[in-house]
């Protein structure tokens, strides 16, 4: 059992910054991954980026590769999403996800995790 909590959305102006905060409590397993995913206006929800552990591996989506940088501590169970250089195209709600024992091909996959958030608005303004 676990709960996952997002914080740090809010509006901000292009090209501007913000940092998002996952945290996860109850139990969780040495081999866990956590995720940052996103759905805006009249869009399908999609993977933006992830962290698995051991290893604090990495994933990114094309689309926010190097603007983006997701971090976390597995000790703490928590992940954060630091977000530079902001587009109007990344207005979305972001979600965060957390599993453990998660196969790579599945890492990007909303649907292979177990805990959700209940989304943080992020609007980016022009």
């Amino acid at each position: 059992q676990a709960q996952v909590q997002e914080s740090g959305g809010g509006l901000v102006q292009a090209e501007g910054s913000l940092r998002l905060s996952c945290a996860a409590s109850g139990r969780t397993n040495s081999r866990y991954a956590m995720a940052w995913f996103r759905q805006g206006p009249g869009k399908e929800r999609e993977f933006v980026a992830a962290i698995r552990w051991p290893g604090a591996t990495t994933y990114y989506s094309d689309s926010v590769k190097g603007r983006f940088t997701v971090s976390g501590d597995n000790a703490k169970n928590t992940a954060y999403l630091q977000m530079n250089g902001l587009k109007v195209e990344d207005t979305a709600v972001y979600t965060c996800a957390a599993g453990g024992g998660l196969i790579t091909s599945s890492i990007r996959n909303y649907s292979a995790y177990k805990y959700w958030g209940q989304g943080t608005q992020v609007t980016v303004s022009s």
